[in-house]
């Protein structure tokens, strides 16, 4: 259900405490008391059968006394009374609901009925079993924590109470205050997912912290995430680190893909900056809250001790900032304020005897310098001033600095506790952050460079796209006859259907008795290769299962019966269903990597690619990514192995065929969209040289039950959606999504638009279409957004792009149209929107708006064609809302 009826969490006008009391040390009491003590100014209703009479509060000895609904009820009776509290509060219309009560459960039946009896009112349920909410904004305190929370820019979602009073009382003391802090508790209704769509378009809300411990609805989580992270940092922990992969994995991929790991890559892949300590989340906490995300990664310091300068210099290596180069103009303006002495470079190091007043200077100075994106200011503790006057000078520089509009970020290292301590009050009024050590400091500006990071991966990261070829109707087929009476493919299997998908694979023969081996080497070439093929014995060399350079049939058949008789006395339990036979590959310079597919209990479908061989499990070399990806995508992939190093190549090894490697999880990649069937894949070895690639062996295992539906969380291309259609002007077009690799054709379309088509489409005059504008448009969302591009037909140029962006509730969505200026009057504009709409109908969007300049004629008309009605802007004279109900 996404935000609908969450906006009350920003900024309530009224509550009502259900439970509320005066009874000493129960919860409804330390709620009711936080409510008052934190200053809210709404009306506070307290429910209770006993009177409850507090100053500014009203009682009612039941739901049906209040007079009006409650923007927000707090329930905190037990667990039974639940269902019945929520059917009356939805009755009464409130819209929201916060259960702070435990004991709601799956297994008593309380939590179904609970969310039963909301449905039919709208109502949503934060919790239950959480510690509450709080809305600083509005000075409201519904939790039972010891400490209030000061009013700022950050939004907390916790699935920990503890973690949020641990939060409070550390942000209380270094002045950093919150836009919103929920405890989302159990999640039966409102997620994470739900907050991160509230928190991304609040104004007030600078940076969303998130303390994570699981996810219920990862695609929507995910979807929502990435929307958040565009517009502002995501910063998160994730409990649970220690856990461990699957226990009894049919493959490598699915023993490899630890459940951590696999978090860390949905997180990467959605913008979300990751932290690993609570230390580290209250150091992002404070430095997000206080700075703006740096335009690059050079850095500069300003420091009273050389040694100092240098511990920061050395803790650069830790992040991706670099030293930033001052220019000649900055270094002749310090000279000019500087002593003789000081270091005439970057750290600038402004001498030992430095009192506060040479401070102000250089931090003017470096902050207007070109080459300088962010500031780090040290101070250690001299005899010359007290550490408060320190701190008010740097304070005073920077808020000139920012007045006259140099607004880089600026952060401050006070070196030792008690130094830091004297500084903290001046700096956090300045809005400055402060640190201990050069390493804390130093790390603070490495979480900004990943916030921005994180965010240019969404719109700024190459794209290319390539396509598969692959034959899904025979791979369909395969998996059809296979799942008739097993789950496990064999490995000869297996290398069909990679085949399929265009993976090269070694040439291979199935046997199933050992006295036909000789026989099937008639169509291979020697040497040869022989293994078990066993649904009971993943790993062949484990075994004695696998024989190599066999030179003779004779030695295959030899080999095949040898292992039979292995089989029969080791593993007496095992299926032993047959033998592959395989043409040994003679690449004495290969690499052997690993490539597959896995299934994450939560994410659904991953992609691995790493170190391979028979020691896969103990190099644990591997990257892990949630399909689907794209061709630069899977370069990426690969170059975040440990081993991508060493196929680059070296002294006298050539490079190895990278890209063939891409290919290959391209491949694999468009098996997890075609064949949701496929639960685990592995490619192990993968061979890879300069000469390309081979599968030297596979396995596939099937999921339990057929797939009717794509079981991956991010949403792919819909392909289905590309059509040939032809216009009322007789004008054949071809229609299609948009993909990432697409910018350069949608820029080559807005260059021949019109400059008063381009003020309609973008509802201002601009002079050129830039990437900012783009990527928005290329680099989508399918589940929330999609653009068509309609072609000439024939693979010809763009003639027009109309992009469709739903609401996270998907019950609106708000379409925008570009044409050719030598397209119009095709009907390719109409045959569009025509599209557009029938798209929108089958994504069960209730209904699509158009916002249009009052004298944009030709798009008012064709839009009262298709059935919008149109109406004025209340807000705005000059703008008309074209809305079209499906």
């Amino acid at each position: 259900m996404s935000i609908r009826n969450l906006s009350v969490l920003l900024g309530p006008g009224s509550i009502a405490l259900i439970g509320g009391s005066n009874r000493e040390g129960s919860l409804g009491k330390i709620v009711l008391d936080n409510v008052i003590g934190g200053g809210f100014t709404g009306r506070i209703d307290v429910v209770n059968p006993h009177r409850v009479d507090r100053p500014d509060t009203h009682w009612a000895g039941s739901i049906d006394q209040l007079t009006a609904p409650p923007d927000i009820a707090v329930v905190m009776t037990p667990a039974k009374t639940a269902p019945s509290i929520v059917r009356s509060l939805g009755a009464l219309g409130t819209k929201c609901v916060v259960v702070l009560s435990a004991g709601i459960t799956e297994r008593n039946g309380l939590r179904q009925q609970m969310l039963d009896e909301a449905r039919p009112h709208l109502l949503r349920i934060v919790g239950p079993n959480c510690l509450g909410v709080m809305s600083p904004r509005s000075k409201l305190d519904a939790t039972f924590a010891r400490t209030e929370a000061e009013p700022g820019g950050l939004a907390l979602i916790s699935q920990s109470g503890a973690l949020i009073t641990a939060m409070l009382d550390w942000a209380h003391t270094r002045g950093i205050g919150f836009s919103s802090i929920v405890s989302v508790g159990e999640m039966a209704d409102v997620d994470i997912g739900d907050l991160l769509d509230l928190y991304a378009t609040d104004p007030s809300t600078k940076a969303i912290l998130l303390y994570i411990e699981g996810v219920t609805n990862p695609a929507k989580f995910l979807s929502a995430a990435r929307a958040a992270a565009i517009n502002k940092p995501v910063v998160a922990i994730k409990a649970g680190r220690s856990a461990s992969a699957a226990e009894a994995a049919f493959s490598h991929t699915g023993a490899l893909a630890g459940s951590y790991d696999v978090y860390l890559a949905a997180f990467e892949r959605c913008g979300i900056v990751v932290v690993d300590t609570l230390a580290e989340l209250l150091d992002a906490a404070q430095t997000l809250s206080m700075c703006k995300v740096p335009a690059g990664e050079r850095l500069a310091i300003v420091t009273n001790g050389g040694g100092a300068g240098i511990l920061a210099v050395d803790a650069l290596g830790t992040t991706s900032a670099r030293i930033a180069e001052l220019t000649p103009e900055t270094l002749s303006r310090l000279n000019g304020a500087l002593p003789g002495n000081w270091s005439r470079g970057n750290p600038v190091d402004l001498v030992g005897d430095a009192g506060p007043e040479r401070y102000g200077p250089a931090i003017e100075a470096v902050l207007a310098d070109r080459g300088v994106d962010a500031l780090l200011v040290m101070n250690c503790p001299t005899a010359t001033a007290d550490s408060k006057d320190f701190a008010a000078a740097v304070a005073q520089a920077v808020t000139r600095a920012r007045a006259g509009g140099l607004r880089k970020p600026v952060l401050a290292c006070w070196l030792g506790d008690g130094n830091a301590m004297e500084a903290r009050q001046v700096m956090t009024d300045a809005r400055i952050p402060l640190y201990a050590s050069p390493e804390d400091a130093v790390t603070g500006f490495g979480h900004l460079l990943t916030a921005r990071t994180a965010r240019s991966a969404l719109l700024d990261r190459p794209t290319s796209s390539r396509t598969v070829t692959r034959d899904i109707a025979g791979a369909k087929r395969i998996i059809d006859e296979i799942r008739a009476d097993r789950l496990e493919l064999s490995e000869v299997e297996a290398k069909e259907l990679l085949s399929a998908y265009g993976v090269p694979v070694a040439a291979t023969r199935f046997v199933e008795k050992a006295e036909d081996a000789a026989a099937a080497c008639r169509s291979l070439n020697a040497p040869f290769a022989v293994k078990i093929v066993s649904p009971d014995i993943p790993h062949k060399t484990d075994v004695g299962g696998v024989a190599l350079g066999l030179l003779t049939p004779q030695a295959v058949e030899n080999a095949a019966r040898e292992m039979a008789d292995l089989i029969a006395r080791d593993r007496p339990e095992a299926r032993l269903t047959g033998f592959a036979i395989e043409e040994m590959v003679d690449r004495p310079h290969a690499y052997e990597l690993l490539a597959g597919i896995a299934t994450d209990a939560t994410f659904g479908p991953l992609l691995m690619v790493g170190a391979g061989g028979t020691a896969v499990e103990v190099l644990a070399d591997k990257a892990i990514a949630l399909p689907p990806i794209d061709h630069a995508e899977a370069l990426a992939l690969i170059d975040r192995t440990a081993i991508a190093r060493r196929l680059r190549g070296f002294r006298n090894v050539p490079p190895a065929a990278v890209d063939k490697v891409a290919d290959v999880l391209d491949a694999l990649a468009a098996m997890t969209i075609d064949l949701p069937d496929i639960a685990e894949l592995d490619i192990n070895p993968l061979l890879v040289d300069a000469a390309g690639v081979v599968a030297l062996d596979a396995r596939i295992r099937l999921t339990a039950e057929p797939q009717t539906a794509s079981r991956l969380m991010i949403r792919p291309v819909p392909v289905q959606w590309s059509a040939d259609l032809l216009t009322r002007g007789g004008v054949g077009i071809h229609v299609r999504p948009v993909r990432p690799d697409d910018e350069a054709s949608l820029a080559e379309l807005f260059r021949h638009v019109s400059p008063e088509d381009l003020r309609f489409r973008f509802l201002g005059g601009i002079a050129c279409v830039t990437h900012d504008q783009l990527a928005p448009m290329t680099r989508v969302d399918y589940r929330r957004t999609i653009t068509f591009l309609a072609f000439e037909q024939g693979g010809g140029k763009l003639l027009a792009a109309a992009m469709l962006a739903a609401d996270p509730d998907r019950t609106r969505a708000e379409v925008a149209m570009a044409t050719r200026a030598d397209a119009k009057s095709t009907g390719v504009s109409w045959t569009l929107l025509e599209h557009v709409l029938r798209y929108a109908k089958a994504e069960r969007i209730e209904k699509v708006e158009a916002v249009e300049y009052a004298d944009h004629d030709a798009a008012l008309r064709m839009e009262r064609e298709l059935g919008f009605s149109i109406t004025s802007d209340p807000e705005d004279a000059t703008l008309r809302i074209a809305t079209r109900a499906l």
